[in-house]
């Protein structure tokens, strides 16, 4: 990179047509392209018509792909400035959920806004990656090993993850909270301290579990023992697995899945929306799938690795893995691995909030990538010197 072209960088005037030439374009493919393995299962989940899933699921990634490549114009330095903002507001709205939120399936976890239904607690966890990544960005390796400096970030963790916890949504708490950890450990926070926790959590289970909500717990027992409520609180898992397994090496075919078009599997539109993809297109097509999902992973990760400072990088770390979060929770429930949660399979199962979040975090990530040579020195940014180079 030339003088002319690092002072450009410097100085953020290269202008929107330079912005959107360092997108990656190849990025957006692999969204688009999953967003499109969406688009086929929710139309066989319909049983073979656009409507009422398909159709909606393509206008929302083009609203939500639209808003992605928006925010990417905008210089990560004036997100960086709003990280504290974005968290308050969070906190805010998950206050807001639990005094006014919407009821459904025994939680409390929505609120109606513009004729949708939104979770904050997934604004939560972006606004989160923002507000840890600002606080770790001035801080040296040194800084970060001392734990009067670690207090601050801990409790900014701890707030929301409680807040969630009382709605009750018990998955998107642990979620929250690994991806809070990710940024930890991206700034510096020594493993062994994250053994010592994860011990402790461990020892802390059986206390937790006399904690849980009846159905909380009814989930762990039928994981454990699928078969002892075949037609109640394990219908589901047993189903998700008949149809995988039914699936063989290539599939069904494309709209001819047994599990799915007979009305077995629950939820096929949304949780259990690979299952239905797994009995149509089989060990194949699964493997493909998760490939994919894996590529948009570890895209994030190399951005994360190519950006020149330390804020960016900690929030590409942190968005990446709330995706991968997303996709592990959802792929290991429906495989029977954990206990059944109500986690969408991101950009692929039905849902407007979630697909919109999931495209707001990319546009986040994507801004990282346009801006990541600049310089986030000076007391404009509030920044200290500190540089990844």
């Amino acid at each position: 990179m030339s003088v002319f072209e690092r002072r450009l960088l410097r100085d953020s005037s290269f202008g929107l047509t330079g912005k959107f030439l360092r997108i990656s374009w190849l990025y957006v493919l692999l969204l688009g392209g999953l967003a499109g393995v969406g688009y086929v299962a929710l139309y066989s989940a319909a049983g073979g018509a656009p409507d009422p899933y398909a159709t909606k699921h393509i206008l929302r990634f083009g609203f939500g792909l639209g808003l992605m490549l928006s925010i990417a114009m905008i210089d990560i330095r004036f997100i960086a400035k709003l990280s504290w903002v974005a968290y308050a507001g969070g906190i805010v709205l998950l206050v807001l959920v639990l005094r006014m939120g919407h009821v459904g399936k025994g939680a409390q976890r929505w609120i109606e806004l513009a004729g949708m239904q939104w979770q904050p607690s997934e604004l939560m966890k972006l606004a989160l990656v923002l507000a840890l990544a600002s606080w770790f960005h001035k801080a040296s390796w040194e800084r970060v090993g001392n734990p009067l400096f670690l207090i601050p970030p801990t409790l900014a963790v701890l707030l929301p993850v409680g807040l969630i916890l009382k709605q009750p949504n018990l998955g998107t708490a642990v979620i929250t909270a690994v991806v809070g950890m990710t940024v930890f450990l991206g700034a510096g926070l020594r493993w062994w301290k994250v053994l010592v926790l994860i011990g402790g959590l461990a020892g802390a289970m059986p206390l937790a579990y006399a904690h849980l909500h009846d159905y909380q717990r009814s989930r762990i027992d039928v994981f454990l023992n699928p078969e002892s409520d075949p037609l109640g609180a394990g219908y589901n898992i047993i189903q998700s697995k008949i149809a995988l397994g039914s699936g063989g090496i290539w599939g069904k075919g494309f709209l001819q899945g047994t599990q799915g078009h007979l009305n077995f599997l629950p939820e096929k539109q949304t949780d259990f929306i690979f299952t239905m993809w797994a009995e149509e297109f089989g060990l194949v097509g699964s493997y493909a799938l998760m490939g994919l999902l894996c590529l948009i992973v570890l895209g994030g990760v190399v951005i994360a690795i190519r950006c020149r400072h330390q804020y960016g990088r900690l929030v590409a770390l942190g968005v990446s893995m709330n995706f991968f979060m997303y996709v592990f929770v959802n792929l290991a429930m429906v495989m029977g691995v954990i206990p059944v949660g109500g986690v969408p399979l991101p950009l692929v199962s039905h849902g407007g909030s979630a697909m919109i979040m999931v495209m707001i975090g990319m546009g986040v990530l994507m801004s990282v990538h346009v801006h990541r040579d600049v310089e986030f020195g000076g007391e404009e940014a509030g920044f200290g010197p500190r540089r990844i180079g």
